[in-house]
């Protein structure tokens, strides 16, 4: 069996991280994407260096792609692209606000031109409101959105330490494009899916926007540990390991007493009963905890854990996510040389799908438009 998406043709006016998610989602599943780029190349091409002298997030994000240099404020090659549109089925766009209709390049115009094109536009803030001429990058949104002020330690508040909002954004945008192309499927029709960084991450953040409204008071940043559930937390061991635990329901509890606080009795004592007088009494619940963990190695106390049943993990750093049993990997050539990725998080039953070559800078151009000629 082919690929599901393969004879599907992509066009992404693309730059930086959430356009391009979307789009390498669509090209590993086996759509042609065709990648405009400016002269000098999508700027995430020179976020670093560290994958062979090449951008990590470049690579990550644009594999499986052909990248077509364009200018889209030249009339020839606006109108290349509007020919090129004229036969896509998904058509991808990120520019500024109102970049792309003041090069004739609006998604609504390219759907009348194309009835069965499928068109994503992808903002910081969407394109009505105060916020929508306003230049929007990740850690910006992070901070509009609030997620900063429950992330982190208590001391203040953080940055989630990876493209957060942009992969958010892609992944919805993703998923809107494929609901789009089901939808076309049925009605011949294609249709357009507007998605911004903004309500990605503010999507994500329904339940602490409920938890202030319902009490009054907004999710406390809690390091590692959990703001309504205890133990929920990071203890140390003897031999300085972290170890994380997760208790989500009295039965558990009553098991982890027995089996490695080995004290069955601990659910009856004062301020330990249930999971609301643990969190009026976490100080000294976590305390009580923590000194058992303290007194065991890692490996002792993970064997304490499964007998008990308890859910837990190791607080891993990056090396350990490098090492991590659990990890599948995938290699993807660029013109620099192969290099190793984390593979795709969609694992087909029939195994996981080729990722497709990092192109270089104009690799595809002269193929392309000699084969969208006027």
């Amino acid at each position: 069996m082919g690929l599901p998406l393969e004879g599907l043709l992509v066009v992404s006016l693309e730059q930086a991280v959430a356009a391009p998610y979307c789009s390498s989602r669509l090209a590993d599943a086996g759509a042609r994407v065709i990648k405009i780029e400016r002269a000098e190349g999508d700027f995430a091409r020179g976020y670093d260096s560290v994958a062979h002298g090449q951008s990590s997030y470049f690579v990550w994000l644009n594999r499986g792609k052909q990248s077509l240099v364009a200018d889209i404020k030249n009339p020839e090659d606006a109108a290349l692209l509007r020919r090129i549109i004229g036969r896509a089925d998904v058509y991808i766009q990120n520019l500024a606000p109102r970049a792309a209709e003041r090069a004739g390049l609006g998604t609504a115009a390219m759907r009348a031109a194309n009835p069965r094109l499928v068109t994503a536009d992808i903002s910081g803030y969407g394109d009505t409101g105060p916020y929508a001429e306003m230049k929007a990058y990740d850690l910006l949104v992070q901070a509009e959105t609030g997620i900063t002020t429950i992330n982190g330690h208590p001391a203040g508040p953080g940055r989630i330490g990876v493209s957060a909002c942009d992969i958010a954004c892609g992944m919805a945008a993703h998923a809107g494009v494929l609901e789009a192309l089901v939808g076309r499927g049925v009605s011949g029709k294609g249709t357009g899916v507007k998605v911004s960084l903004f309500d990605g991450m503010a999507d994500w953040m329904n339940v602490p926007l409920m938890f202030l409204e319902g009490t009054g008071r907004a999710p406390q940043r809690m390091g590692l540990a959990h703001p309504s559930i205890c133990p929920y937390g990071a203890f140390e061991t003897a031999d300085g390991k972290l170890i994380l635990i997760s208790i989500q329901n009295e039965r558990e509890w009553a098991q982890f007493c027995a089996g490695f606080m080995l004290d069955p009795a601990l659910p009856q004592r004062p301020g330990f009963e249930v999971n609301a007088s643990r969190i009026a009494n976490r100080a000294e619940v976590d305390a009580y905890v923590a000194g058992v963990f303290k007194a065991l190695t890692a490996e002792a106390a993970a064997a304490r854990l499964r007998a008990a049943n308890t859910a837990y993990g190791f607080v891993n750093d990056v090396a350990g996510l490098a090492h991590h049993p659990a990890l599948r990997r995938q290699s993807v050539e660029t013109p620099a040389g192969p290099v190793s990725l984390i593979a795709p998080p969609v694992l087909p039953v029939d195994g996981p799908r080729a990722l497709g070559p990092v192109p270089a800078l104009g690799a595809h151009s002269a193929l392309i438009r000699q084969e969208f000629a006027a």
